[in-house]
């Protein structure tokens, strides 16, 4: 069993990206974008790629100075170090290597990153995706295409997570990923912490 982690809101305890753009972007600047963006992205009119290019379009600050606010700022959530050891997951994210890597890095965690790059433009930093075609399930670029074969078990929390999580035999979910997945009528079992999920791995072991 492969075990697949998505990083933002997942692995970490709040967006990374999210607090990045919070931080370095204006707020009258951001604030009625992302009213926009979070509206279109409901309503299916803009896909999720299209939210993060034009999102990281505001961000035109150093990617040393990102990367140093993150690394000060966020937070993993409990057990994941031990999580990491034990199962060896990869982590599937539509994050950043740049900005996922040092936080493992002061977490003294060694793990797979599949993930997108960014060049961090002074006049906006542009997404290098790791998909390029749109994925036959959903219509979009997606995490799905990036998945390994074989049987998986995915744990994740947002809209991203949405394919990529329809193609595991096993799904842990929480917050937007749960609330989807309810209206799918979809099964899912919840995720709070690295200790609760390892505990609820152990048991189907038994």
């Amino acid at each position: 069993m492969e075990f697949i982690l998505d990083w933002d809101g997942t692995v970490t305890e709040r967006d990374t990206l999210l607090l990045a753009l919070q931080h370095f972007v204006d707020p009258a600047v951001l604030d009625p974008i992302e009213a926009e963006l979070d509206a279109g992205l409901a309503a299916g009119t803009i896909t999720h790629r299209e939210v993060m290019e034009r999102e990281f379009s505001l961000l035109t600050v150093p990617m040393p100075d990102v990367v140093a606010f993150l690394v000060e700022k966020v937070r993993v959530r409990p057990g994941f170090a031990a999580f990491a050891e034990r199962f060896d997951p990869l982590i599937l994210s539509s994050s950043f290597h740049e900005t996922i890597e040092p936080i493992l890095a002061r977490e003294g965690v060694t793990a797979r990153v599949r993930a997108n790059r960014v060049d961090p433009r002074h006049d906006g930093w542009r997404i290098r995706w790791i998909a390029d075609s749109d994925c036959a399930t959903c219509g979009e670029p997606c995490k799905r295409a990036s998945l390994p074969a074989g049987a998986l078990t995915y744990v994740g929390d947002g809209y991203s997570d949405r394919c990529a999580a329809l193609a595991a035999d096993r799904v842990f979910a929480r917050d937007g990923l749960a609330r989807y997945l309810d209206a799918e009528q979809r099964r899912y079992e919840p995720f709070t912490d690295f200790s609760q999920l390892t505990a609820a791995l152990a048991s189907r072991e038994v």
